[in-house]
């Protein structure tokens, strides 16, 4: 690298690692599918470390994530993650975003392959921002076309799912990012659990938000 990696810095880019390895072992994705960036601002231009293309998250050491700035310029001996563009587009348009964690879930995906939204069955849908999490339409992984679609279905959110792909969420920090994956996995896995019965039932919008104002949850994001 150019410059001397710090302690900080160091801890940070292993927090990136850590974040990949706990969401495979919490079956929230598998092999090296799925993402995970965390904004950073130094002394130099506000950018972001983003997991690297094609590299098993065992085998990641700090110094082979990528660090990438907002005008899309790398840093790092790999290339980043095929799905930089959402990564860079996110961070550039949401500045609640300071981690970002993409998933192939397994039911946060079926419902994706079924371009359904997960509505408010549950309450804990509060906690992203509206009565909804919403469903992206297909794009070809990577382009930008799926960035675009991704910022649409974010508006007011902090997840959505990506059409016959999988999950983004965002948050604070990487933790917090991580937490919220499992919730939406979770409330995924309900949902699909209560469609084999039947339709449940939906709670109305201003039960959602009054739930939202409860958690603390700000920006709320409506329909």
């Amino acid at each position: 690298m150019a410059k001397r990696m710090g302690a900080a810095e160091r801890a940070l880019r292993q927090e990136v690692i850590d974040t990949c390895l706990k969401m495979n072992e919490l079956g929230l994705n598998q092999g090296t599918s799925g993402n995970v960036s965390v904004r950073v601002s130094e002394d130099r231009e506000e950018g972001f470390f983003l997991t690297p293309s094609s590299i098993r998250y065992d085998r990641l050491r700090p110094e082979d994530i990528v660090r990438m700035d907002l005008k899309g310029e790398v840093e790092g001996k790999h290339k980043p993650s095929s799905e930089w563009r959402f990564h860079l587009d996110i961070m550039k348009a949401r500045e609640d975003a300071g981690a970002i964690v993409h998933t192939h879930g397994m039911f946060a995906t079926t419902l994706a392959c079924l371009h359904r939204e997960i509505p408010a069955f549950h309450y804990m849908i509060a906690l992203f921002g509206g009565p909804t999490i919403r469903c992206a339409p297909y794009a070809t992984y990577g382009t930008q076309e799926l960035s675009d679609h991704a910022l649409k279905a974010l508006e007011g959110r902090k997840a959505c799912l990506l059409g016959n792909h999988g999950l983004i969420v965002l948050g604070p920090h990487l933790e917090r990012a991580l937490a919220l994956t499992v919730e939406a996995e979770t409330l995924a896995a309900m949902y699909w659990r209560a469609l084999q019965i039947g339709q449940p039932a939906i709670l109305p919008d201003e039960e959602i938000e009054k739930v939202a104002a409860k958690f603390g949850v700000t920006g709320y994001g409506g329909r």
